[in-house]
């Protein structure tokens, strides 16, 4: 079969030069997807890597005058198929704007382009005692531009917050090519609507995002790590309760379930309790005798609510050890099935046991596997539903299970998603969790921004019905 090559990959040759166009079937398939398992997704018509916010103007004004849709990607990493393309789309990949532009010691800020990695920022600013917070399991290989268009989140959230919480400008580039800069390098500034918290998060449905200014910290002291065991999820649950009710502000508070700690456990052979129901994981970087001291406090509370063991180290490689375990929660649950899928739901902390409890009894509707770990000091869970997806009723099964867990969720006061975003898995939900008030301001802005409903097709809003997509029909010509 002869593969036609679409009249505007000319112009975008034209623009970009040859070797940053690419149209091989072979290669743009390997562009399709990111890492959620069961997301739709189809095979762009071209795959485009910009050097410059000039080269992703010519692109989107490219799109615009041909009417196809453009599909913004940075890394992969993400976990809702909110990178997918679309059959004929262009997937514009980031990953080659990679430069840390500038890092300002006195106003704790760097600029820096979508594709650098999360973890080469802080390996660039950690030489002028600063530190960039958000953490995403993924850092070492995830992009700001994703962390960005997603608002990532990861396992510092309790003390630090997410990516948006040190966002203070961006480069964003309109489905029309223009060029929208929003907020400031300034601590304050309150002129205007605050568009740089409308772009973040946006899932690449409102622009592509060329250049971010982000704040800084002061580098983090050594940090005091603490673990603890308990016999069920109601007991760490009243833990979490009380580390927030006595004012303590962990730099990390996380929490697996039994199912998370054995499959770690035979994964990295780390000696971890096997009998336990929950384990809590926690960390201060307060520094010195602070450190110490809230860990202590964290000790205590621990020991009150009947914890079987309670371990604290202020040793750095010890430390990483054990955080190894924690991290390590995805790679050791893919070892137990051939299917998963990932759910990520934030609750009140005050209902963190219920939810931990309510996806066991998800679990035993379903008859399958449910994992859950999770960013306990915030209250962002990460259930994961195990299963053979060879098996056409499993899957069904675990389709169902993963429903049932985003409605317990919203029944516990929480909400579908706390990090990983909406994507392509969770439009119906998102639908169910906004009512049709919100959805309707959420259309208007996209309506506004995006008239020819160009970018991310299919992302976070229910995709248009074939052939209501201008692009899908005018890619070919």
């Amino acid at each position: 079969m002869t593969v036609t090559t679409p009249s505007w990959v000319a112009d975008l040759r034209a623009a970009l030069g040859t070797d940053s166009v690419l149209t091989d079937p072979d290669v743009t398939a390997g562009y399709s997807r990111d890492q959620a398992m069961f997301a739709e997704a189809g095979v762009p018509a071209a795959v485009v890597l910009p050097r410059s916010t000039a080269d992703v103007v010519a692109v989107m004004q490219t799109a615009s005058r041909h009417g196809v849709p453009v599909v913004p990607r940075g890394g992969g990493s993400g976990l809702v198929g909110a990178a997918n393309a679309v059959d004929g789309v262009i997937t514009l990949v980031t990953t080659r704007m990679d430069a840390v532009l500038e890092v300002s010691a006195t106003d704790r800020l760097a600029v820096v382009q979508p594709g650098v990695v999360t973890r080469a920022l802080r390996d660039a600013v950690a030489g002028l005692g600063l530190y960039y917070p958000p953490d995403p399991a993924s850092y070492d290989w995830c992009t700001l531009g994703g962390n960005l268009a997603m608002d990532s989140g990861g396992l510092c959230c309790v003390k630090y917050g997410v990516t948006s919480d040190h966002v203070l400008g961006l480069e964003v580039v309109l489905a029309d090519g223009r060029v929208l800069r929003t907020g400031r390098r300034t601590v304050k500034g309150v002129a205007g609507y605050d568009l740089t918290r409308l772009f973040v998060g946006s899932e690449g449905t409102l622009g592509v995002i060329t250049e971010a200014t982000l704040s800084l910290r002061p580098a983090p002291a050594t940090p005091v790590t603490l673990v603890a065991s308990f016999a069920s999820t109601a007991q760490t649950g009243r833990v979490v309760q009380r580390v927030v009710t006595e004012g303590l502000v962990p730099s990390m508070l996380e929490v697996m379930d039994r199912t998370c700690i054995r499959a770690v456990d035979d994964l990295m052979r780390s000696g971890l309790d096997r009998d336990a129901h929950a384990l809590l994981m926690a960390q201060s970087d307060a520094g010195g005798e602070a450190a110490v001291a809230e860990i202590a406090a964290l000790t205590r509370i621990c020991t009150d609510e009947g914890a079987d063991l309670v371990h604290s180290t202020d040793d750095a490689g010890e430390a990483d050890l054990l955080l190894a375990a924690r991290r390590m929660a995805w790679p050791a649950l893919q070892r137990l099935g051939s299917g998963l899928l990932l759910d990520d739901v934030a609750v009140p902390r005050g209902r963190i046991a219920d939810f931990m409890d309510g996806c066991q009894q998800v679990a035993v509707r379903a008859g399958l596997v449910v994992a859950v770990v999770g960013h306990a000091g915030d209250g962002n869970m990460h259930p994961t539903v195990v299963f053979d997806q060879t098996d056409a009723d499993q899957r069904t099964r675990a389709h169902e299970a993963f429903d049932a867990i985003l409605a317990l969720g919203l029944e516990l006061g929480g909400t579908i998603t706390g990090e990983h975003g909406v994507g392509r898995i969770k439009t119906e939900w998102l639908e169910r969790e906004l009512g049709p008030v919100s959805m309707s301001v959420h259309r208007a802005i996209k309506d506004a921004l995006d008239p020819q409903g160009l970018l991310n097709p299919g992302t976070m809003f229910r995709r248009a019905a074939v052939g209501d997509l201008p692009a899908v029909a005018s890619a070919q010509a």
